[in-house]
Formats: structure tokens, sequence, C-alpha cells
């Protein structure tokens, strides 16, 4: 590797595309907090909608097919990149998922530049393993980053991977968008009345996409047994196609004869005033979450969260002072959870939610990610030749 360490910091982050999500919001976070500081970065993706983020930033962006599993494409898209690091001076590489890492891996120890990563997810490794060699270009990286210690531990369990060179770097909030003080009042009735919200019962929220692994199917489990109590459920999100999925979801609460009491929105663009709006925030995922932004997010409006206790929410939920983790896949358990959220005093609940505000103040903001993130880039960059 050619030494970088008389060279300034020119990041390029790469990642499969650039349309909502957390691998993509982390990236918009990260190129904001480089212009801040003045460090010159790159973004190179198939793009997407967040694209214009990086315009307002001027972020250049690099419109690539990096989302390609194609091993000819992915080795032409190492080319491409090479190019790009060459004609802009690159000296970090940040990959931030397992296609694109593999032509920025190529395209970085072409160059002689340092290659890092962040792993993002518990990636499958298929039947006998198959996918663990795909998957572990995630580990190439000098410095990997796991987005919590769920993710941290399947990293050196599967992979084998030298815990010296993991850094462990939660996800985030930005208190500037999840911010009690500044959501107004505005706001919230602006989308109850465009949702059609009850104002008269409690609202109990669960946000993520329609896909079994969310826990949907749990949580109308779990309601049906709790039918005598007064609340209302709002499911935000999109079935991404799933749509047998969606009606089966359907089904389930017109044979609990809950048809009145549940609510679909596909998209909502002001999450906060969503989460203000409601009583109870969940997170009911079956399977672990990585990280589990909703449960940070929940907490940082002020909210009770109810989470799973598996997977990222142990990390992020302290039980029984910021919110309650329940039983993973029990529905009788959620149900226990969800009655005793909706039966906390005025008193209690402002309790609960002043923990949860400082929890994420204390632990998760977008400026704890950010600082922690640069100081691996300064690691690298400071470490010349050293891997």
């Amino acid at each position: 590797m050619t030494d970088t360490k008389a060279k300034k910091m020119v990041v390029l982050q790469v990642l499969p595309e650039l349309n909502q999500g957390g691998v993509e919001l982390g990236t918009i976070e990260i190129a904001s907090e480089l212009q801040k500081r003045g460090i010159e970065n790159y973004v190179a993706s198939a793009g997407g909608r967040m694209e214009y983020q990086l315009e307002h930033l001027k972020v250049k962006h690099f419109t690539l097919p990096l989302k390609t599993k194609n091993i000819f494409k992915m080795w032409l898209n190492s080319i491409r990149l090479a190019k790009i690091i060459r004609q802009y001076g690159i000296t970090i590489v940040h990959a931030r998922s397992r296609a694109p890492a593999w032509s920025a891996y190529w395209a970085a120890k072409r160059c002689g530049v340092h290659f890092m990563t962040t792993f993002h997810g518990t990636y499958g490794l298929g039947p006998k393993g198959i996918k663990k060699f795909y998957n572990k270009v995630m580990t190439y990286g000098e410095r990997v980053i796991a987005i919590s210690d769920h993710i941290k531990a399947h990293i050196i369990k599967n992979y084998g991977t030298a815990e010296s060179k993991i850094r462990r770097i939660s996800r985030c909030v930005n208190m500037d968008n999840f911010n009690v003080e500044t959501t107004t009042a505005e706001r919230m009735i602006k989308f109850m009345e465009a949702n059609e919200i009850p104002e008269d019962k409690p609202i109990i929220t669960l946000i993520g996409r329609l896909t079994n692994w969310k826990g949907q199917k749990l949580l109308i489990e779990a309601l049906n047994k709790i039918k005598e109590e007064d609340f209302y459920c709002v499911l935000i999100g999109d079935d991404q196609g799933r749509v047998k999925y969606s009606q089966d979801l359907r089904n389930m609460i017109h044979k609990y004869g809950l048809d009145d009491r549940f609510q679909f929105i596909r998209h909502v663009s002001d999450i906060p005033a969503a989460m203000m709006v409601s009583d109870v925030v969940l997170s009911t995922s079956i399977e672990p979450e990585a990280f589990g932004r909703i449960a940070i997010e929940g907490q940082a409006m002020g909210r009770v969260v109810v989470a799973s206790n598996i997977g990222g929410s142990v990390e992020t939920v302290l039980d029984g002072v910021s919110g309650f983790l329940f039983e993973s896949g029990n529905p009788d358990d959620l149900a226990s959870k969800i009655s005793t959220a909706l039966h906390l005093t005025t008193a209690e609940r402002d309790k609960m939610g002043a923990a949860g505000i400082k929890n994420v103040k204390e632990h998760f903001t977008k400026q704890i990610m950010c600082d922690k993130t640069i100081a691996v880039y300064e690691e690298l960059m400071n470490q010349g030749d050293n891997k």
C-alpha cells in the first residue's frame, strides 16, 4: 500500500443505491459532517431519490451500477472506481454493502489506498454457508465498523475477524429532526387529519416495511388478546410488492373483529409527527434487528417504546426505564407490555419519556456517530502503510 500518512484525507463512500434506508441515511450523515469539517468527500452509488441531499450538501455523486451482483459488471465497476480514486485523489474508500464492497476492495487494492467497511446487517450465510465467501468482503477492511454489539459478535463468530480491527459505532438519531420541542402541534394535526387518526383513542404505532420478520402478525395476535383495551393501531410501511402478506394481515384483523382498530399507511413524510401523536411506539421484529433505528427514534421523541428482547434493541432500550422489552415471538408477553404501557400514569409516562430522550442524547446522536466514524478515518490516515 502506498504511504498515505503525508496525504490529506479524501473519502469515497460506496453503496448500492440512494433510496431510503439506514445505509443510505448513514452515508448522507457522514457526508454532511465531512463537508462541515471541510474534508473532501464523494459518494458512489446507482443513485436514487436521496441523491438530491448530496446535491444540497455540494457532495459530488458518481452514478455507477453498483447494485449489480453480476461478477463481470462488479469487475467493471472496480475499474471505474479505480479511475475515480486516481482522478480525485481518494485516500480512503469506505464500503457499506457487499456487492459494491467487492468492486471497492479491488479498486482500493489496485490504487494502493485505504479500504474499510461498515457491517450493517447479519447477512445470511445460505445453505451450507455457500454465501460466506461473498459476505466475507465486508471483513476485508483495515477497519470494520459494527453498528451494534450484536453485529460485532456475529462478525467474530461467523468470520473469525480479529476483534482488534472492529470498531463498534452505533447508528444514530438526528436530533435536529427528531426533536420534541420543534415538532409542532400544527405538524401533528396535519398528520392526524391527512390520515384520519382518531383523537379520542390511545395510538399504538408500528413503523416498518410490511414483511413477516418485522412482526406485524405477532402484533395483531397480541392486540387480539387485549381487545378490551382502548387503542387504535397504526401500521406505517410499504409492502414492497408483498401483496399476499399485506392481505394476510388484513384477513387476520378481520377474523379477530378488529377492522375499526387498525389502519395501514404506506408512506409518511413526517415520522416525528407520527411518533408524537403515538402513545406507544413499537419494534416487534421476530428476528434480530442489526440495530433498530425506530426504537431510538421513538425514545428521542419521548414516547414509550416497546421492543423485542433480541438484536440491537437490547442495547438501545433500557427495560423499565426508557421503555419495555418483551420476549421475542411471544404474543402474550407483547400484549402484557403494551397493556402496561397504555396504563401508565401521566407522571410515569413523562418520566419514561424523559429517560428515553436522555438515553439517546448520551449515546445515539448523529454527532456521536459522526465523531467516532471520522476518528476511524483519522486512525487509518495516521497508520500509513500499517494494517
